[in-house]
């Protein structure tokens, strides 16, 4: 087979992409221990990975591809030295660097699904078998002047080492990096009709570039980010204290002829206010009048025989405190219950509760609607 090495696919983007060509790469189903954690599943696919490669993991570029919960991994690797230094380090700016077959892992397919992509190179096939972790992925190279029937023959072949499929899908080109990220939390692909969204943390794994370097890339690029939000914040906090003092100056000026305003509207106020003052109070004395009596009465009539009042105060026109005590605490319950249901009663507490020598002390507090008392008439 042939190195296609030197022909990735860059997308040019601002957040640059880069696809590597299949032909380069091997793929391997990995099985990862139940409920693994990312790091886990990272430690397990490195082992599987030692297992199945002719070379080490260090000659090797490699990710894979594992979301949580996930019992396997696809794992697909390629022997470094077929790769020029020139165009690893025209990787150093990329956001991911992956093979073009691992770029369509975000697609939405049924199960028993395979899907066939065209390239100059050849065909390659990603099949599912269930769940979104792909079961294998084929490549069969084809000669550049390969006619129809000889590339027949290579999918036949292709879709016989592949398990039972109900639904194939063919794609006539490889996928294009259709934006690098969206939000800064996604990357999208498109071949054809069909698109492909990988989550940054999960594309994340599927970068191929080496692990350390990576590593470092990753945190100059949060350092970066980070630099570049606290000069924005900084920035913004500067506009806003400019914004602030303009605004402070004029709500001073504003502010000051609000006071003329109302100094000279005063003597006006104070008159209303004082004949509004007298009005209220001239209307409480002439329609409304405390009803202490008329209170007791009320509650009393409801007052099991178990609960002794032993002093009655008022607040404001309608509420009524009630000191009692009483050797029967159930029925401080009962009583409160049957108060609360009457009519001219708006609500009923009961406050500081204390036992001692089997006796409950309590303060019950009932307050009255408006105008619902009306004065005892005499008989």
């Amino acid at each position: 087979m042939t190195s296609p090495a030197s022909n990735p696919t860059d997308t040019g983007a601002a957040s640059k992409v880069v696809l590597l060509p299949d032909a380069l790469f091997f793929a391997r189903a990995a099985a990862i221990t139940a409920g693994a954690t990312a790091a886990e599943a990272a430690a397990q696919v490195e082992l599987a990975l030692e297992a199945s490669s002719p070379f080490p993991a260090a000659q090797l570029f490699y990710g894979f591809h594992w979301l949580p919960g996930a019992e396997r991994a696809l794992v697909f690797a390629a022997y470094r030295r077929r790769f020029p230094r020139e165009q690893v380090e025209a990787w150093s700016g990329a956001e991911l660097v992956l093979p073009a077959f691992a770029a369509l892992f975000g697609s939405e397919v049924e199960p028993a699904t395979t899907m066939l992509v065209t390239s100059v190179e050849g065909l390659t096939a990603i099949h599912w078998d269930q769940g979104r972790i792909p079961a294998a992925v084929l490549f069969r190279p084809w000669s550049s002047d390969a006619t129809e029937a000889g590339r027949a023959v290579v999918r036949d072949e292709l879709l016989r080492g592949i398990a039972a499929s109900r639904q194939v899908i063919e794609l006539p080109a490889p996928p294009l990096a259709e934006a690098a990220a969206r939000g800064g939390s996604e990357f999208s692909f498109r071949a054809g009709e069909r698109v492909s969204r990988l989550p940054a943390a999960s594309a994340a794994t599927l970068d191929v570039r080496d692990k350390a370097e990576l590593a470092a890339f990753r945190q100059g690029r949060a350092r970066d980010v980070m630099l570049w939000r606290v000069f924005i914040g900084c920035a913004a906090a500067i506009v806003l204290v400019g914004l602030g003092c303009a605004g402070l100056y004029g709500a001073g000026f504003w502010e000051r002829t609000r006071e003329r305003k109302v100094k000279a509207q005063q003597p006006v106020v104070d008159q209303v206010m004082t004949a509004q003052t007298l009005s209220t109070r001239i209307n409480e004395l002439s329609s409304k009048r405390l009803l202490p009596l008329e209170m007791i009465s009320l509650v009393s009539g409801i007052k099991p025989a178990s609960i002794q009042f032993q002093r009655t105060t008022t607040e404001g026109l309608y509420t009524l405190k009630v000191d009692a005590q009483t050797a029967s605490p159930a029925e401080v319950s009962t009583f409160r219950s049957a108060l609360a249901d009457l009519p001219a009663v708006e609500r009923v507490e009961v406050r500081d509760q204390r036992t001692r020598d089997n006796l409950m002390s309590f303060t019950l507090v009932v307050s009255f609607k408006p105008d619902v008392l009306k004065p005892a008439t005499p008989s």
